[in-house]
């Protein structure tokens, strides 16, 4: 398989992490799968339809969709031969890009096409009519970029700086000192956070905590789950081995033994 890494054009930057391509031609494989993890953000995946479809619980999905929050593990099937571009947004994408409440795709997704269509944009056949990565990801960008002037209205400043201080405390903050000083009561934060990131803010924290793990689990930054665990802020191993199943769907040692990451959050599951 091979796998890329792009960063987005620079008006696109405070939106999108960054676009993934992931393409495989090993016909002698008759299919792969892989698992999805709770990461926080949403996404858009394209697959060129001529190089078949993905499944997800033995459901079609469409050729090109977006994708709000995960809080649970789910696994994607594709054929022996793919050709993939993704997109990372960040949380607050779908709400300022798209104009309407992230929960709306929490564990679920939608095919952009029928959305694109609305707004005149051919977006597929766009997307089939040229080869070129570089074309095709300034295809999606300009597509992306239309969308987001339409609705500068939907950018929420507060909700911003709270997402940026759950990430930045790796899950850590307590939710009353933001609620104060954004001089908002519980009931408003928790509604605006879920119209703006798609889940609570409190979900949203225990997902940050358990992406700071992973991250140290992927770059071999640990010696003992118990460390990790306590590092982290977990109870104790048994907590944090929960919360690792419960995002990831499998243990942290099922996770370093039986996977295959090439895609941040997305790996081959090895049986």
């Amino acid at each position: 398989m091979n796998y890329r890494q792009l960063s987005p054009p620079d008006y696109l930057k405070n939106h999108i992490r960054f676009f993934w391509t992931l393409e495989s031609d090993d016909s002698a494989v008759f299919s792969r799968s892989f698992r999805t993890m709770a990461e926080g953000c949403p996404g858009l995946i394209f697959q060129s339809p001529d190089k078949g479809p993905m499944y997800q619980f033995d459901k079609k999905l469409p050729h090109i969709f977006i994708y709000g929050q995960s809080t649970r593990h789910a696994d994607i099937q594709f054929g022996a031969v793919f050709s993939t571009i993704g997109i990372c947004f960040f949380p607050n994408a779908l709400k300022a890009i798209f104009g309407f409440d992230a929960y709306e795709l929490t564990d679920d997704c939608t095919c952009l096409d029928l959305i694109a269509r609305k707004d005149g944009f051919l977006l597929s056949e766009q997307l089939l009519e040229t080869d070129s990565l570089t074309d095709r990801i300034e295809v999606l960008s300009a597509y992306l970029f239309f969308k987001l002037q339409r609705n500068t209205r939907y950018e929420d400043e507060a909700m911003q700086f709270a997402i940026t201080r759950i990430a930045q405390s790796k899950g850590n903050v307590q939710m009353k000192e933001l609620q104060q000083y954004l001089q908002l009561s519980e009931r408003s934060f928790e509604r605006r956070f879920k119209q703006y990131v798609g889940i609570s803010p409190k979900l949203y924290s225990r997902i940050s905590r358990f992406q700071a793990a992973l991250n140290q689990i992927r770059l071999g930054q640990h010696s003992r789950l118990t460390d990790l665990a306590y590092e982290n802020d977990y109870a104790d191993q048994s907590h944090f081995i929960r919360s690792f199943k419960e995002f990831a769907g499998c243990s942290p040692l099922q996770y370093q033994k039986q996977s295959m990451q090439q895609v941040e959050n997305f790996y081959e599951k090895v049986l």
